[in-house]
């Protein structure tokens, strides 16, 4: 999709682009007659209405011919005013006969690739067994050792009952076409966040575990921010905006939650919060710089297999903070799952609806009525 943000409801529709147009080209529907070159002190003027055409002399006689038809047609000498016209009538049939060879030049060109992509090699379908485990995938993979060598990372870091989920999702063309791209960024440019955090919301918040989803959009793109969580950050690294507005609101919302000095929300993960931006990557500092290569499909089809996972169980809060977490969430259903919706806490919106919205309060309640009086987040364990 210009891969924009993909709902689940969207996950399974192909992705449309836009119809490629060739550019007009002027026609001479009755124009003036067009004349070509001097042949031999001799000048051939043809309309463009009929197939008929004059010669004239360089001391201004002309000589007939004719149309298509045979028939005669007649002609009066050129003046030298005429001649400049003729001259310019030269000139742009010159023009339009570029423009048309142009064209068909254009008709007969190969797409040019954009740079990064050049080196990158098709990649078809490949079906595999359903596999049980991490190491029973490897085995399968085995026979395909090209694949095996993309998928590495993901074979070594993520969580297993997220890894088995999500199988399928690996070995189709748009994911191994997006590991052949972040692979050569990886070999070139300063990639965040490193490739052991990449899936770190993975195992840190196992799919069985999964009561409350929070979207994000990009990693953070500046020096040992990003480490695989939305809206978090490492401890030691100054807490972002967004942050600090999320913090502000859950000190008036949560009795007892003591703003930490830190921005790791690890602790949210273990407990349950899925904190999960829709792309997974990001050029150092170049926001947005691996958005629309194919993350935003994967990240759609990881929360397909929430939603399927979990029900009929008693289902997930999602907190959907701004237009872009809320499109990815329009395909959720909203009788089995809670979606929190409201502006985005940075400081250009927070005021606008994110401050005052109680999502965490709402959230443990609902999460109670359906999983009991232990059902909530403990949202106070990022600790003080």
């Amino acid at each position: 999709m210009s891969q924009a943000s993909r709902s689940i409801s969207s996950y399974f529709k192909p992705l449309s682009s836009p119809a490629s147009s060739s550019p007009a080209r002027p026609k001479l529907n009755g124009g003036p007659s067009i004349p070509s070159s001097p042949i031999n002190g001799k000048q051939k003027v043809t309309t463009s209405t009929v197939q008929t055409s004059t010669i004239t002399t360089d001391d201004g006689k002309t000589e007939t011919t004719t149309d298509g038809a045979g028939k005669e047609v007649n002609s009066s000498p050129v003046s030298s005013s005429g001649r400049k016209r003729h001259m310019n009538e030269v000139m742009l049939k010159a023009i339009q006969d570029g423009l048309a060879e142009g064209e068909r030049e254009a008709k007969k060109a190969k797409v040019v690739t954009a740079p990064i992509f050049q080196n990158l090699s098709p990649v078809k379908s490949l079906s595999l067994g359903k596999a049980s485990s991490r190491e029973e995938l490897r085995d399968s993979l085995k026979s395909h050792p090209d694949k095996l060598a993309l998928l590495e990372l993901e074979l070594d870091t993520m969580g297993e009952d997220w890894l088995i989920a999500l199988q399928e999702e690996f070995v189709k063309p748009y994911f191994l076409t997006l590991k052949q791209f972040i692979t050569a960024e990886q070999k070139t440019k300063k990639v965040f966040p490193p490739p052991q955090d990449i899936y770190s919301w993975s195992r840190l918040c196992p799919l069985k575990d999964v009561r409350v989803v929070i979207i994000g959009q990009d990693p953070y793109h500046d020096d040992n921010q990003a480490h695989g969580l939305a809206f978090s950050v490492r401890k030691g690294v100054r807490v972002p905006p967004s942050l600090r507005n999320i913090y502000k609101e859950m000190s008036e919302d949560v009795d007892g939650f003591k703003i930490p000095p830190h921005g790791d929300l690890s602790e949210w993960a273990r407990h349950g919060v899925l904190l999960l931006n829709t792309s997974l990557t990001v050029r150092a500092h170049e926001a947005a710089s691996h958005s629309n290569r194919g993350w935003e499909t994967f990240t759609a089809a990881v929360l397909k297999v929430v939603t399927s996972r979990l029900v009929p169980r008693n289902g997930v809060v999602f907190m959907a903070w701004g237009a872009h977490a809320q499109k990815m969430c329009s395909g959720v259903d909203k009788n089995k799952h809670l979606i929190l919706k409201s502006v985005h806490p940075s400081p250009l919106s927070a005021m606008r609806g994110f401050f005052g919205s109680k999502h965490f309060t709402k959230a443990n309640a609902w999460l109670e009525e359906r999983y009991g009086s232990e059902g909530g987040i403990d949202w106070k364990a990022l600790g003080a």
